[in-house]
């Protein structure tokens, strides 16, 4: 989700060793509540699924065949819950690197009986390059990713020509890539990197509205009534 980081973050983005790259987010220590904790204690097991540096049978572990939808940083899961309930008939698969999101999101699976929603906690980069096959999703949602708002931190926003072009070779013909901001200038960077990969297409002019699978947050509706703008992006497999 969107947030702000000050120069004291610089010194934890570092180059990944191993893929010659920067990261696009900050591992922060946040609070792990009580109910967070058990809910990774105790459900973990059966929905969080570990990383592997091969293709995954996500048939096998949703216990059958239906469309897959990847969510990439789910922040602490209240959009990814409201649309695998409305969705019962997809499987969803979350990602996300904080401990306090991957509980909050168990806890809102173990509530609500989600059995159609299974969590990766990793690198979202490596998950897709690794884990994901090509031709495999039916769908892909980054809801309001970190904007990386100064000048000299854009170079770490997640959505980059190579990323995406990543992101478009496992989705399956016809299925669709989401993208959503409340950063005007990272949207007009989303909009110009999503226009410029040859595999995508643009299902609206510029901008779409807002799907109505898409719910709006509390913090979305804050800034709706102080007059900030969302920009929605979807783009389609050719």
């Amino acid at each position: 989700m969107s947030d702000t980081h000050d120069d004291a973050s610089d010194k934890q983005m570092l180059y990944d060793p191993t893929e010659r790259r920067i990261r696009s987010f900050v591992t922060r220590a946040g609070r792990l509540s009580t109910a967070q904790a058990k809910a990774i204690e105790t459900l973990s097991p059966q929905f969080c699924i570990p990383y592997v540096k091969a293709p995954f049978d996500f048939d096998k572990a949703f216990g059958r065949t239906a469309p897959t939808v990847l969510e990439i940083g789910f922040g602490m899961g209240d959009t990814t819950a409201k649309i695998a309930a409305g969705m019962p008939d997809k499987n969803f698969v979350g990602v996300e690197v904080h401990t306090p999101g991957v509980g909050a999101l168990l806890k809102l699976i173990g509530e609500q009986e989600l059995g159609n929603l299974r969590i990766i906690q990793h690198d979202a980069f490596e998950v897709v390059t690794h884990m994901i096959a090509p031709d495999s999703l039916a769908s892909v949602h980054v809801f309001f990713p970190d904007p990386w708002h100064k000048a000299r931190h854009n170079k770490r926003r997640l959505i980059q020509g190579p990323f995406v072009q990543l992101l478009a070779s496992r989705l399956k013909p016809g299925g669709y890539l989401h993208c959503a901001t409340d950063w005007q200038e990272y949207a007009e960077q989303m909009l110009q990197v999503l226009g410029d990969e040859p595999t995508l297409k643009n299902t609206a002019e510029d901008y779409a509205p807002r799907p109505d699978y898409r719910p709006v947050t509390k913090f979305e509706n804050r800034g709706l009534r102080l007059g900030h703008g969302v920009w929605d992006l979807v783009f389609t497999r050719r």
